[in-house]
């Protein structure tokens, strides 16, 4: 199935006269969305809790935080960037009961929407807009004349007109400069849990930890183990991201392409996508959301307990290591 795509020439700016835009969260997407806005000549409010270093941000950037109860009473449009574990909540206590009919509730990211944490009231639409990029790439780009590629959706049930509102927000923000696809809450939010859990985080972050191990245990020095391991794969990946799977294998020895075709599937076994399958699954069916929201409303501990013990693997204290010799790298330690 082919995907229908807009851009520029699709979108009408002037649907967003005369509203008021609140962006509720000036974190990572928020602080780009929110000046992208505003350059784009949009009535953009910020919605940030007082004494946070988002809400410090956000008054240096030149707007003035407002309550998130007071910035919803304000808005025409009510965009909700903040975490996905605390949305449902906030919501509830903060958001929702300030809505007024005809007001358009937005998202970045459909988890909330999706699995029923985020309900709007009567006569408020949702729209989801989300750029395929960090908040530092959605902002860069939009300076630089560019754009980061958006997805788009509405709600079951929302008007003609949101649509119409949400790509001249797409517009505003950079989005269809490099094109806006149109999708669903469902489909942004199924694809995106799954792309993170089986390939983008989790896949990837074990395949990492497993070669590495594999390594060292068979009595190879642990420097080596990184650089095959985890470093080079920076090399690889920016191939993939020029030119897909072709292009690297194009870019990469002879050896390595014969490699990649013979050994690649005895990694990835029936097995493996069988487990892809299950994990599909789970995301389909709400299990593994009610499992994050129940995590997160009994404080994350097992979260918490999961991220202490991945920093301090070996290979994480051999490459704090390495990356101290690397002066090309802008490296980051995470306390």
């Amino acid at each position: 199935m082919t995907a229908k795509i807009y851009y520029d020439d699709d979108a009408d700016l002037s649907v967003l006269k005369d509203k008021v835009i609140a962006i509720l969260g000036y974190g990572s997407q928020g602080h780009a969305q929110a000046q992208n806005l505003r350059d784009s000549g949009c009535d953009v409010i910020v919605g940030q809790r007082p004494g946070s270093p988002n809400y410090d941000l956000a008054v240096q950037h030149g707007f003035e935080p407002l309550p998130l109860e007071e910035a919803t009473k304000r808005a025409d449009i009510v965009n909700i960037l903040l975490p996905d574990e605390v949305q449902g909540g906030v919501y509830r206590k903060h958001i929702r009961d300030h809505l007024s009919p005809g007001n358009i509730l937005m998202c970045s990211h459909g988890f909330n929407i999706h699995f029923g944490q985020v309900e709007p009231p009567p006569e408020v639409d949702t729209l989801l807009v989300a750029p395929k990029g960090p908040g530092h790439l959605v902002r860069s780009e939009f300076a630089n004349g560019g754009g980061v590629p958006c997805l788009i959706a509405v709600g079951e049930g929302a008007a003609e007109s949101t649509l119409a509102i949400g790509l001249a927000y797409a517009k505003a923000i950079g989005g269809t400069r490099g094109g806006v696809i149109e999708t669903t809450f469902a489909e942004e939010t199924e694809t995106d849990l799954f792309g993170e859990q089986v390939v983008l985080c989790g896949g990837v972050s074990e395949l990492v930890k497993a070669a590495f191990a594999t390594l060292v245990e068979a009595g190879y020095q642990e420097e080596m183990a990184y650089f095959e391991c985890l470093h080079e794969l920076k090399l690889i990946v920016d191939l993939f991201y020029q030119g897909g799977l072709s292009y690297m294998r194009y870019s990469v020895s002879n050896t390595a392409e014969y490699g990649d075709y013979t050994r690649g599937p005895r990694i990835i076994t029936d097995e493996t996508r069988a487990e892809m399958k299950r994990i599909l699954r789970e995301i389909q069916t709400g299990q593994f959301a009610r499992e994050w929201i129940l995590e997160n409303k009994a404080g994350a501990p097992a979260f918490k307990a999961m991220r202490r013990r991945d920093r301090n693997l070996l290979i994480e204290q051999v490459g704090r290591r390495l990356r101290r010799l690397m002066t090309w790298i802008d490296a980051k330690e995470v306390d």
